[in-house]
C-alpha cells in the first residue's frame, strides 16, 4: 500500500489505463477475428478491410498496440484478401 498521495493517485490512474486499454485491446481483437471470417467467407472485402483498418489506426494511435504491430495486423489481412481474391 502506497503511503504517499501522489504514489496512491498514480495507482489508480494506472488502474483506470489498464481497464481502458484491456477493453480497447479486445474490441480490437474481436473486429479482427470478424474482419478474418469475413475474408473466409467473401465478404465485400474493400469494406471490410476500410472497417478493421480504421479500428486498427485508431488503437495504435491510442497506444493500446505499437505501430509495428497495427501495420503487421493491416498487412496479413490485406494479403488474405489478396489471396482470396486470386
Amino acid at each position: 500500500m502506497a503511503n504517499i498521495q501522489s504514489a496512491e493517485k498514480q495507482r489508480r490512474q494506472a488502474e483506470k489505463a489498464k481497464e481502458r486499454n484491456r477493453a480497447g485491446k479486445s474490441k480490437l481483437k474481436t473486429q479482427l477475428k470478424k474482419a478474418r471470417a469475413g475474408v473466409d467467407s467473401g465478404e465485400k472485402p474493400q469494406e471490410v478491410l476500410s472497417e478493421v483498418f480504421s479500428a486498427i489506426d485508431k488503437a495504435a494511435r491510442k497506444k493500446i498496440i505499437r505501430k509495428n504491430t497495427a501495420d503487421r495486423y493491416k498487412s496479413r489481412l490485406a494479403a488474405a484478401v489478396k489471396r482470396k481474391a486470386s
